[in-house]
């Protein structure tokens, strides 16, 4: 249950950040709800997470993780961010050391 927690709060993490940039610095009312509700959630889930028994160190760096590599990919598909070929080899790399933690976590 604790990586199903992390896992969302991963995604509310890619949520708050896309609703950050449609703020457009909180001048923007529904956006800046949105990231307050994301980003609320967002930690929540993370909080969730570590209490039932994820160690905080492994639970940040997915977390984060998550959060950073989903933001790059909507980066790319929505913001027209570029999509070269070593940012998609590192984010490649983010994506499977992420899931490296998931399997060396003992017993989670």
């Amino acid at each position: 249950m604790a990586w199903l927690f992390l896992v969302l709060g991963g995604l509310f993490e890619i949520g708050f950040t896309i609703s950050l940039k449609y703020s457009e610095n909180f001048s923007k009312l529904w956006p800046s709800i949105s990231f307050v509700v994301c980003i609320t959630l967002s930690f929540f889930l993370l909080n969730k997470a570590i209490n039932n028994g994820l160690p905080i160190g492994t639970a940040y760096a997915v977390w984060t993780g998550i959060g950073a590599a989903g933001t790059a990919i909507a980066g790319m598909l929505f913001f027209k961010e570029p999509a070269s070929a070593m940012r998609l080899v590192f984010l490649v790399m983010l994506i499977g050391s992420i899931i490296g933690l998931k399997f060396v976590s003992e017993s989670h």
